[in-house]
């Protein structure tokens, strides 16, 4: 496994050729985690069914989950789905961006059937961190990417939580440091006639509801055939038991603070973080599943939480919250 240490204030890594054996690596079939501004990926070429066979077997992946396809463009986007006004509409108001599209699959798309979980639906994405984008022109393929974590456990926001779920089994690491976002995209669903919200993320389910004009169906979870990643009872979860609605924290339990007021019994907590002092949720979803992991890593066996309002961004810190707490 190498490792590419990257800035994104600067052009140089695209100019200099600096990662072209990523490229290559990616064309053999290889698996690449590369960063985005709300998780870092693990990639392959989503047309190449052996690659993405890997995805599922580094990740301990159900193979019934699909996975999202990234691209660079809505140009490039349209060869692969079909996409009406409707989809357009919020492609023009968020890609490039933390948002995910599952539309009907174009027949033409080679994006193979293993990627899609066999559905006749597609999920896209136009990032808009810079390297995914740039390696999917070069490669001139879509990159399927899911988070680069062990399947069902804590996203990883930074290079150094991706090589300790999966350094022995990627070929590189690009590493731009922390992910700005630190939360994944919303998930739109516009293959019915009424929008669904498969999963919340990176844009507030309010905003794209402004754009559509309409209510999003909220969709329950899934265990059995997800339509889109993220949408299993149980997931992004700790090693530790987590406690949501917390009123104190009991001794000997990690505690997940938020706001300026904390919680009786934080003092004795055995691992005492929050996600903003300040009650910023941008600032919170950007340290949820940081803070996860270091809360974990105290080997405390419960992390208690505090509420986080749930309008905006704080949907899907809970909604992101409340699977890391399901039954496993």
């Amino acid at each position: 496994m190498q490792r590419w240490p990257i800035d994104l204030k600067s052009t140089d890594w695209m100019m200099s050729g600096l990662l072209q054996p990523v490229v290559e690596a990616l064309a053999g079939g290889k698996l690449v985690a590369v960063p985005t501004e709300t998780v870092y990926g693990l990639a392959a070429d989503a047309t190449n069914g052996r690659a993405c066979a890997g995805i599922y077997e580094a990740k301990g992946r159900p193979s019934f989950n699909p996975l999202i396809s990234h691209v660079e463009s809505l140009e490039a986007a349209e060869q692969h789905g079909l996409f009406d006004d409707r989809a357009k509409a919020l492609a023009a108001a968020f890609w490039p961006g933390p948002l995910t599209m599952v539309v009907p699959r174009n027949p033409a798309s080679p994006i193979a059937s293993l990627t899609t979980a066999g559905l006749d639906s597609v999920a896209l994405r136009v990032p808009a961190a810079p390297v995914m984008r740039w390696l999917a022109s070069r490669l001139g393929r879509p990159l399927a990417a899911p988070s680069a974590n062990l399947s069902g456990r804590i996203s990883t926001t930074d290079a150094d939580a991706v090589i300790a779920d999966l350094g022995d089994k990627i070929a590189h690491v690009i590493d731009a440091g922390p992910c700005p976002i630190g939360i994944e995209s919303t998930i739109v669903s516009l293959t019915g006639e009424t929008p669904a919200l498969l999963r919340p993320g990176g844009v507030p389910a309010e905003e794209i509801e402004a754009v559509l004009g309409c209510r999003l169906i909220r969709a329950a979870a899934d265990d059995h055939a997800p339509q889109a990643p993220g949408m299993l009872t149980s997931h992004y979860a700790p090693a530790a038991a987590v406690r949501l609605e917390a009123n104190s924290i009991a001794a000997g339990e990690a505690a997940l603070l938020f706001g300026p007021n904390g919680l009786p019994g934080a003092d004795q907590a055995r691992a005492c973080l929050n996600l903003s002092p300040t009650g910023d949720l941008v600032e919170a979803a950007a340290n949820l599943f940081s803070a996860l992991r270091q809360l974990d890593a105290s080997g405390a066996a419960v992390i208690a939480v505090q509420a986080i309002p749930g309008e905006g961004l704080g949907e899907a810190i809970n909604d992101r919250l409340r699977r890391a707490a399901a039954p496993r």
